[in-house]
């Protein structure tokens, strides 16, 4: 059997494709997801603050994701979880194995890459000290709580201000655990500024900014941390040091875009992002493969997963009716002054329109987002605060796609006057 649609990845990118594409008339679809249920990391994030842009009310994470499972019921829409995805090939083939079928390869008309991302550790900061039992992601430790129950530690010191790092700090105080310092090697939080709030400020927990874990204590548990103010090079100051006596410290210093699949199939990334790289549409460098989610970049906001899986799972149907879509006189969007990275890199000429996303290098107060074609101003956006923590986004129009002369625009942003 070759399906229309297999969907990698069962989380909000791979429910919200799914169904958008089912939406189109694709009727055979299948999910394929890793862990034994579907809705991915939102099963553990049982704090509230998802759904306001989607459903307009405030939803926890379980809720959301049981939302879009609920839609699943009357489409025909197919799942398989405990089962692991292999390979992709670019004839889209996918290869998975599970306890109960064994090592199968399933033929697809299209497919979504949907596998999320995952958590930078330890050994890829590279923080002095002894290797203690008590150093945990700030995801595993989610898990650990939330889902399996387990208590990770009492007195805790997080590095990094991530927002699953700050809503740890919130979740971990709740539970009766003390939170000595939230420690940040940026000048500025990662999060979310309401996370800020709620999760530090309402618990009077202290936010090191340009401080980082200089050395961890402990043999068998952690015993100690010491912390250190940094440079603008991020490299320790002598003599600023602060000791704390702890017995955890969770990580909570980045997420990288879960692309082994899409390294091995020989599909094009950003090296800004780690993630995809992808056309307006949602399709990789390889024809009737799409991507969405956190695996194309690091979203701030569940929401703008699921508007983006939609356009996805959309694309991926005009493909299976269609077919392949042509790629000659693209536009490339480049990424302008103060601005880190940019998706999609490449725009279709005769798209609809485009939505393009994008995070800056770093704080703004009153500030100006500019498009421009060469020279030509094509859009001018005022903005009354930006932070690299917050996604930004802007959409261009049918009229000014049809503006664009060039081959490539460019995206920047710089102070703006009051």
């Amino acid at each position: 059997m070759t399906y229309d649609l297999i969907v990698v990845g069962g989380g909000p990118a791979g429910l919200a494709a799914a169904l958008a594409a089912h939406e189109k008339g694709l009727t055979d679809i299948l999910i394929i997801e890793r862990d034994r249920e579907l809705g991915g990391i939102l099963n553990q994030c049982i704090h509230n603050g998802f759904g306001l842009h989607y459903f307009k009310e405030e939803l926890t994470g379980p809720e959301y994701a049981g939302r879009f499972i609920k839609m699943l019921e009357g489409t025909g829409i197919k799942y398989i979880c405990d089962t692991m995805v292999l390979d992709v090939t670019q004839n889209r083939e996918v290869h998975c194995i599970n306890p109960k079928e064994g090592y199968r390869i399933l033929k697809a008309k299209s497919i979504v890459l949907a596998m999320g991302c995952r958590e930078r550790t330890r050994g890829a900061i590279s923080i002095p000290g002894t290797r203690p039992a008590g150093v945990l992601t700030a995801g595993a430790a989610q898990r650990f709580v939330n889902i399996e129950g387990h208590m990770v530690g009492k007195r805790v010191v997080i590095l990094g201000s991530g927002d699953i790092g700050l809503i740890m700090a919130r979740r971990m105080t709740l539970e009766g655990a003390k939170v000595l310092a939230c420690v940040e090697v940026m000048p500025y939080s990662g999060g979310l500024q309401r996370n800020i709030v709620q999760c530090l400020n309402d618990f009077d927990i202290p936010l090191y900014l340009s401080h980082t874990i200089t050395d961890i204590r402990g043999k068998n548990r952690v015993e100690g941390v010491t912390i250190a103010k940094v440079d603008e090079n991020r490299k320790p100051i002598e003599g600023t040091e602060i000791n704390f006596d702890c017995d955890t410290v969770l990580l909570s210093v980045g997420l990288i875009p879960e692309n082994e699949l899409t390294r091995v199939a020989g599909i094009e990334l950003d090296p800004k992002t780690n993630g995809v790289a992808v056309w307006e549409n949602m399709e990789t460098s390889c024809p009737g493969i799409f991507a969405s989610g956190n695996v194309v970049h690091v979203h701030d906001l569940v929401d703008y997963v699921t508007a983006e899986s939609q356009k996805a799972g959309v694309a991926a149907a005009e493909f299976v009716k269609l077919g392949v879509r042509s790629r000659e006189n693209a536009i490339t969007v480049n990424e302008g002054e103060n601005v880190g990275f940019i998706v999609p890199l490449k725009i279709h000429r005769e798209a609809m329109d485009a939505e393009i996303f994008f995070r800056v290098r770093k704080i703004f107060g009153t500030s100006r987002i500019t498009v421009k074609d060469g020279d030509k101003v094509i859009a001018s956006l005022k903005r009354a605060h930006m932070a690299p923590g917050e996604m930004e986004r802007v959409r261009l129009s049918r009229a000014l796609l049809d503006a664009i002369e060039g081959d490539d625009i460019s995206v920047s942003v710089e102070e703006a006057d009051e």
